[in-house]
């Protein structure tokens, strides 16, 4: 009851002021426990800190495949290795690779044999000698072997046989069953998901591999906080002094968390990150000039719109503020202000008691 007593008093010792001021002596301000701070751009700070998965960018990531069926032989790689391009990954007995080679050495002797035919045609007919008949029966066998042998030679190719074992396959007409699966790129190995002496089928997973420079961040950002958050805007990891740049902005609100999917690309230092590591990000701020992040008791709402009280030499004017983002204990405001500009935080409650009061 005192203290109500002093505060009314306090009230009725207001001047009233020209133009919204809210005459408040030092004195009076001390009473109130109003405090001031200046105005920081937004852009200088940074949010709470959000839940953030490291992932691997899905352009870096793949799924290494048994290119035939077989057997895997021996595995000469594990997880956790750096590879290098075209380095032996796997080693796999395949019947198939048997047959498709024994496939393509028969359609190719066809083949010449059916190219020399119809070359002799060709110029038989030239000279009279045959019917266009016989030209076009020779042109279509010809051109059958042509397009089966390109279709087994790709087979092959996809298999992991290379022009070079191609070509000695062509010239020494030796076929092996021993297929050496290798790396697509230069990357890390992370994940082996078969073992030596398994059976494989055509398409079955070998490793997982991925490039790990540079790595996502996907950050889950609660609906109520994204604000104004866009691409291009830093996102920091406190703990590992890192910093990265937003991607994208989820559309999806999820469920569980009613979050928004965040995506930001650590590039410089993300040797310092492992994928599926969990990590706290703060996004910085969103605004600009005129964007500020202030503590929560520093905007209060009057008539649907929301204000700040400036700090004048003989007592504070509210300011018209629009809110952005809210933060745990903050919130992000834009307004025609400047940076450095002192505003109250602290005892805002009986500032605008004061100001209501002089309305009347």
């Amino acid at each position: 009851m005192r203290q109500f007593l002093v505060t009314t008093l306090l009230f009725a010792a207001l001047a009233p002021a020209a133009a919204e001021l809210v005459r408040i002596s030092p004195a009076q301000r001390a009473a109130l426990g109003i405090d001031t701070a200046p105005l920081v751009a937004s852009g200088d700070l940074h949010s709470a800190r959000f839940p953030a998965k490291v992932a691997v960018p899905n352009a870096q990531l793949q799924v290494v495949t048994a290119p035939q069926g077989g057997v895997v032989e021996v595995l000469l790689v594990a997880e956790g290795e750096e590879i290098r391009a075209g380095q032996p990954l796997v080693r796999i007995q395949s019947p198939r690779l048997l047959e498709l080679q024994g496939e393509y050495l028969e359609t190719g002797a066809r083949f010449r044999l059916a190219e020399s035919n119809y070359e002799r045609d060709r110029q038989l007919r030239k000279d009279g000698i045959i019917a266009e008949r016989r030209l076009r029966e020779s042109r279509a066998v010809y051109q059958e072997l042509s397009a089966s042998r390109s279709r087994l030679r790709h087979l092959l190719q996809l298999s992991g046989m290379d022009d070079e074992a191609l070509r000695k396959l062509e010239s020494q007409r030796k076929l092996s069953s021993s297929l050496s699966v290798r790396a697509p790129f230069d990357g890390v190995v992370l994940e082996q998901l078969v073992t030596a002496g398994r059976g494989v089928e055509l398409a079955d997973p070998l490793y997982r591999i991925a490039r790990l420079t540079p790595l996502w961040l996907e950050i889950h950002v609660p609906l109520a906080q994204l604000g104004g958050l866009a691409a291009g805007q830093t996102v920091r990891i406190p703990e590992l002094d890192l910093s990265g740049q937003v991607i994208s902005v989820g559309r999806m609100v999820h469920g569980a968390d009613q979050g928004v999917l965040v995506r930001a690309l650590v590039s410089e230092g993300s040797e310092r990150l492992r994928p599926g590591q969990f990590v706290q990000a703060q996004v910085a701020a969103a605004g600009g000039s005129n964007s500020f992040r202030v503590p929560g008791a520093a905007v209060l709402r009057s008539g649907g719109q929301s204000y700040v009280f400036v700090a004048r030499e003989d007592g504070f004017v509210p300011v018209p503020v629009t809110v952005t983002s809210e933060e745990p204990g903050y919130q992000v405001i834009q307004a025609d202000l400047q940076a450095g500009t002192a505003i109250a935080v602290s005892g805002t409650v009986a500032l605008k008691a004061a100001w209501s009061a002089e309305g009347e």
